[in-house]
């Protein structure tokens, strides 16, 4: 199905989708214009009849626009349930600051997108070092709580007391944390196995 939509479409729907993961709710036309830059709603509306005309958007008497059965199994926006998971201070994306790990509030998260097993908390995403991998300038960060990674993963690394996050490379005889990013300024971090990690990502929150 998604193979069909074009890039506009495909930001849009990334957009609509990760605000619906957030609120609940698919935003409106106007909200939807100030999600996608766009100076007239007229731009964002025929965005939204395009997600209709290839069935993944649909809209009630109301005039309010719902996910349809092709794109979400049938009755999830209607039995939709969440779980509150912690919001913690602000995690660097560039280079490492000092996170106080107050809970600065709690964001309701769908059931669907975490385990029930496992414990999890969000951080706030500051610069730009791993904008390859999705994650921008005061992005919310969905991390599950872990001490153990492998080469790859995408980790929140404790390192002097500082929380980072960056990509995972072990060698045989040290650790790097790997920035993606299309700023060169960013360096990585190279440290033996004295170090601490504090979860995995597994989802980006735009906002």
């Amino acid at each position: 199905m998604y193979s069909d939509l074009d890039k506009k479409e495909l930001e849009a729907f990334r957009i609509i989708w990760n605000y619906h993961f957030r609120t609940g709710a698919l935003p409106s036309i106007r909200k939807l214009q100030n999600l996608l830059g766009y100076k007239s709603p007229r731009s964002s509306a025929i965005i939204l009849e395009s997600l209709m005309k290839k069935e993944i958007l649909n809209k009630d008497e109301n005039g309010k626009y719902f996910f349809t059965s092709n794109t979400l199994p049938s009755g999830e926006l209607d039995n939709a349930s969440t779980t509150d998971i912690p919001l913690l201070g602000t995690i660097s994306c560039g280079s490492p600051i000092y996170a106080e790990e107050h809970i600065e509030g709690m964001i309701p998260v769908s059931t669907k997108l975490i385990k029930s097993s496992e414990q999890y908390f969000i951080l706030r995403a500051y610069g730009n070092s791993m904008d390859k991998k999705g994650i921008g300038d005061g992005d919310l960060v969905l991390i599950k709580k872990q001490q153990t990674a492998s080469t790859g993963d995408i980790v929140a690394a404790l390192v002097d007391n500082e929380v980072t996050i960056k990509e995972l490379i072990i060698n045989d005889n040290n650790i790097v944390l790997k920035p993606r990013s299309t700023n060169r300024k960013h360096f990585p971090i190279v440290l033996t196995t004295d170090f601490r990690i504090q979860g995995i990502v597994e989802s980006v929150i735009k906002l």
